[in-house]
């Protein structure tokens, strides 16, 4: 006569058969690369990249869907058979439809409906499912309808990306990158620059370098119809955008719970066409393509760097390669998408360029009032 096993215990089970899968599939990865980004000698000033794009899934996300799988299993909302649901502009579903296959659950993507063809095509490679909504502020609430309504778990990446990573180390990516930096000539940042989407990672790098006592300064690049530049200067938690941000995996029209304000020393605000121009211009340095949202850290990064020039500082910075551009064919790297967006990215491009060769940073009066 076999064995009735309780139901709570075989719960348990299952989600420690889970971690274990997760864990193992950690194992099997190996870290990314801290990449140098060729810039003149005679600066004194060294910029790395953080190439997220070699993550299995392809993407900065992998490391938040790896966190937010196992932060829902050690709470007991991710169960066997349970689907899995989460509003996402693309890189994340991707990310957590990886994991969900991995553990067997079903998985839904609530996506707005300008979402990359490339990226639909990969969460579906993956075997989730994608339900589009028109508008980017309709995407958490139709998540929360769905799950109801399937009785699944909705992952919520908005509210949870900044609690389910351990900022105080255990192979995150501020830990990675301070490790990486070790025996550089300025192994310690003067700034590290990233995008924020969720706020998980600026509030993972600043609180990191608080608790080790770094001196690093963190400045978060924000792209158009974005409320979190406006958000760090009024702390107004009720902003709004009607527009959804163009550059997919960052900028929210919302004030989302996992951006902490307080663990953010600089907001720099970046058009859209300097961000794709950015992008493309590195992709010549890089020896590949990176995302738009790459651009947008690499803008705001180069402002930075002028400043440094310019008060005749030394040192480096950081920032981070969040997705390869091959997802973004058809849209950052289409001229004629462009076109229909009413993007120039020439002066932008003209802009970085110049910067580049000599050193100056020339103010631009075009395509934006934040340029």
């Amino acid at each position: 006569m076999s064995e009735v096993v309780p139901r709570p215990v075989r719960a348990r089970r299952w989600a420690a058969q889970a971690i274990a899968l997760i864990e193992a599939d950690f194992e099997r990865s190996a870290d990314t690369h801290l990449l140098r980004y060729p810039l003149p000698v005679d600066w004194g000033v060294d910029l790395y990249l953080k190439d997220e794009s070699t993550h299995p899934t392809g993407s900065l996300k992998h490391r938040l869907a790896r966190s937010l799988f196992l932060y829902g299993l050690c709470n007991g909302w991710i169960c066997e058979g349970r689907p899995i649901i989460e509003a996402s502009s693309g890189s994340t579903a991707v990310s957590e439809a990886y994991f969900a296959r991995l553990l067997g659950l079903p998985f839904v993507a609530v996506l707005p409906s300008g979402t990359s063809a490339e990226k639909v095509a990969e969460i579906e490679r993956y075997g989730g499912s994608c339900h589009f909504v028109r508008q980017a502020s309709e995407m958490c609430r139709e998540s929360q309808r769905l799950a109801r309504e399937l009785d699944g778990h909705y992952m919520d990446q908005f509210t949870y990306a900044e609690r389910a990573t351990d900022w105080r180390g255990n192979n995150t990516i501020a830990e990675s990158i301070f490790e990486q930096m070790r025996r550089e000539p300025h192994p310690v940042p003067m700034w590290a620059v990233v995008g924020a989407g969720t706020g998980g990672t600026s509030a993972t790098i600043g609180r990191y370098v608080r608790y080790q006592r770094l001196s690093t300064r963190v400045c978060v690049v924000d792209p158009e119809h974005s409320v979190f530049a406006e958000f760090h200067r009024s702390r107004d938690r009720d902003l709004t955008c009607p527009r959804a941000s163009r550059i997919e995996g960052i900028g929210r029209p919302r004030v989302e719970p996992s951006f902490l304000p307080d663990v953010v020393d600089r907001m720099i605000e970046v058009p859209d066409a300097a961000s794709i121009a950015a992008a493309r211009v590195a992709a010549g340095s890089l020896s590949r393509s990176p995302g738009a949202s790459t651009g947008t850290n690499l803008y705001g990064v180069l402002q930075l760097i002028a400043e440094m020039l310019e008060q005749g500082q030394r040192g480096s910075i950081v920032s981070l390669v969040c997705d390869p551009g091959e997802r973004y064919t058809h849209t950052y790297y289409d001229d004629a998408w462009l076109a229909q967006q009413g993007l120039d990215i020439g002066p932008y491009v003209d802009q970085i360029e110049r910067f580049l060769q000599s050193g100056r940073w020339a103010s631009l009066a075009v395509g934006s009032p934040m340029a």
